[in-house]
């Protein structure tokens, strides 16, 4: 397959002799929070990166987070490196700015994929899921190509297996439901390996592969249509049981939950897995084609997801968006030039993290970025005495509908994501915001819902990792004081004052006066206009 870049990709003004900004970085370990990781030797070039995205694909037992458990707001930090606040998508919809005008004005010149290609000289290729409402008419339609791409196949808004649109280079190309031509995992699974064939040999490259597995409609490929009959979704302790002590959404769920809910989460739970596999073939592919053709040795692979899933914990039968770590918590694999096997690391990490790490292999100077995140190469390098952050922010804008939904009129208006037992997943004042706290003596959290009670949960995680007991009214009110304070400081954050320490750090500061207006309240951060 012929590609064709959006513009010249030979040696000239942008590439990499011309580019002091960007120096040759050599990395010795790749490491993430439980991250996973495996070894090869050292290049001599500069690192090319590849970063693998599926969607909903939680992780549990270990991973990343997420500082926001819904697509469009997560890939919008991947990209920028910032938290939710600070690039304002705050959901899937256009006028959430999601791939929005506005989105394409401010953020995207700024991307970390834009300064590769600007700065560094990278060739930079883009596959796949974008933000779920790129390629809308009212914001330029799939003509648009964001900054920073020098190649770009981007299916138009949400996930699907068949019957989409891709836009190649800003040009539409519709396919249809013929799995060996139309099958998306395969399809991009082929547009990358001929990135890898034809692309220039001059220049470092950067591609971004992102899935639809398993996102729903999870259509699997028609030889997996048939395997894991025998999994089902795992009945952990929070599995279809009542969320007591918990917001009001999580207490409204049916418990115990019908046995058709049950049978459909589990039909749900196994045909993503089935779509996974196709997933599979792709890495496997495309290792093999870089190892071919002699470049794996010199490419760092980043395997991860937008965000997590939940399946029946809490007696919530399918869906996102929740606080809890399955729905904050993804995978994140990666190997790479002189990484050890079979390592993991128990810094926190977020998605945030995942830019300025890219750009630091690339060599680019992060002092000139306005990026929250965190580069990983202090970690990477063996550095002793490190200093790391222990906490990060996870933030929520809840969406509900203005109207009554037919499925659950009890609840409605103002709720949203309902099933037909009347039992919903989102709702306008299901916003929150959180601080997730790991360190060597604590392993918290502690969130903040915008509504008329501002209700609080909070969770030891080390006693309760499945999150069932909430602490808010049992713990040291010293202590809920100090955490409703570093959540107000992290939610007017930007650059440098997000990675300040944290509570159980040895150089946080904390004044209980900032705690109080000059009413004599507790200060409180408000997220929305529609408490319910």
């Amino acid at each position: 397959m012929w590609l064709l870049p959006l513009a010249p990709s030979g040696p000239g003004r942008n590439s990499p002799r011309h580019l002091p900004s960007c120096s040759p970085a050599l990395l010795l370990l790749l490491l993430g929070s439980y991250l996973g990781v495996s070894g090869v030797a050292e290049g001599s070039r500069r690192p090319n990166v590849v970063l693998l995205l599926t969607d909903d694909q939680d992780e549990v037992l270990g991973g990343m987070y997420v500082p926001s458990a819904l697509c469009c707001p997560s890939r919008a930090s991947i990209l920028t490196g910032k938290y939710p606040h600070n690039h304002h998508v705050v959901n899937n919809t256009l006028e959430g700015n999601c791939s929005s005008k506005s989105w394409q004005k401010i953020q995207e010149p700024n991307t970390f994929p834009a300064i590769l290609r600007s700065m560094c000289g990278y060739q930079t290729f883009f596959a796949g899921k974008y933000l779920n409402e790129y390629g809308a008419p009212d914001a330029g339609g799939l003509e648009h190509v964001p900054l920073g791409w020098s190649y770009w196949y981007a299916l138009e808004k949400n996930s699907k297996y068949y019957n989409y649109t891709l836009s190649i280079n800003g040009k539409a190309r519709k396919h249809g439901e013929n799995y060996s031509v139309d099958y998306l995992t395969d399809v991009l699974a082929n547009i990358s390996l001929g990135f890898l064939d034809y692309k220039s040999n001059s220049e470092p490259f950067f591609m971004m592969i992102s899935t639809p597995a398993p996102h729903s409609p999870w259509t699997a490929a028609p030889q997996y249509q048939k395997t894991f009959q025998n999994v089902f979704a795992p009945r952990n302790k929070n599995f279809n049981i009542h969320g007591a002590n918990k917001h009001w959404l999580i207490r409204q769920a049916k418990t115990p939950m019908t046995n058709s809910s049950i049978q459909f989460l589990d039909n749900a739970f196994r045909k993503r897995w089935q779509t996974l596999l196709s997933v599979d073939d792709l890495v496997e592919k495309l290792v093999k084609r870089l190892e071919f053709n002699g470049e794996l040795n010199n490419t760092y692979i980043f395997y991860t997801s937008d965000n997590g899933y939940h399946t029946g914990q809490f007696s919530l039968p399918i869906d996102k968006r929740q606080l809890y770590e399955f729905d904050i918590k993804v995978p994140l694999l990666v190997r790479g030039p002189g990484i050890k096997p079979n390592q993991t690391s128990k810094m926190l990490v977020a998605n945030i993290d995942l830019g300025p790490t890219i750009l630091d292999i690339a060599g680019y100077n992060l002092n000139k970025t306005q990026m929250d995140g965190m580069s990983l190469l202090p970690v990477l390098k063996g550095a002793s005495n490190l200093t790391w952050r222990s906490d990060v922010l996870v933030e929520y804008q809840g969406e509900g509908r203005n109207v009554t939904d037919p499925t659950c009129p009890s609840l409605s208006p103002g709720v949203s994501q309902c099933f037909p037992d009347c039992v919903c997943e989102d709702a306008y004042n299901n916003t929150y915001a959180c601080v997730r706290t790991l360190s060597a003596q604590w392993n918290l959290q502690y969130c903040e819902f915008d509504d008329r009670e501002v209700f609080v949960e909070v969770y030891n995680l080390t006693a309760d990792p499945d999150q069932i007991t909430n602490i808010a009214k049992s713990i040291d009110p010293e202590l809920l004081g100090k955490m409703n304070y570093r959540l107000m400081m992290l939610q007017s954050c930007s650059g440098p004052t997000c990675r300040t320490p944290g509570v159980f750090d040895p150089g946080y500061r904390f004044d209980p006066r900032l705690m109080f207006s000059n009413h004599g309240s507790v200060r409180t951060r408000r997220f929305s206009k529609h408490p319910l």
